[in-house]
């Protein structure tokens, strides 16, 4: 979409695009500092406690001296991608067509470099935000 576009005007931009002119100058609103504030809050509990869903992290806010809702909190929480972990039901059963695969190193002695090989991958919370760090091993 080019605004400074001589020969279109922004309305037939608009048309051959098929977008809401409306939607072109529409500016959603950003997060209040407060907000802000209170989700570097909960990142920083999920860090130390990832069991904690809505209610206790709303409790723990409410300890920490802030007053906040519980649907905010699920607000939040959900707007920052994290939720609570827990084992789901069922969870150790297999689905019918799941296919057991064999494990191979079972009988395997590992007694030399470059014999077994292993990855990983985690991520390191910065103030711009994350760096994900993998390692072979």
């Amino acid at each position: 979409m080019e605004v400074a576009h001589f020969d279109l005007s922004i309305r037939r931009q608009c048309e051959l695009l098929g977008v809401n002119r409306a939607g072109l100058y529409y500016e959603p609103r950003r997060e209040s500092e407060e907000n802000l504030r209170l989700m570097r809050l909960l990142d920083e509990q999920y860090t130390r406690t990832p069991f904690y869903g809505r209610r206790r992290m709303r409790a723990w806010l409410h300890d920490q001296g802030y007053e906040v809702n519980p649907k905010r909190v699920a607000r939040l929480m959900e707007l920052i991608g994290i939720a609570a972990i827990y084992p789901k039901p069922k969870l150790s059963v297999p689905g019918e067509s799941h296919k057991i695969y064999p494990y191979r190193l079972e009988n395997v002695e590992v007694n030399g470099v470059n014999q077994l090989w292993s990855t990983d991958i985690t991520n390191i919370r910065r103030a711009c935000g994350f760096v994900y760090l993998g390692c072979c091993l």
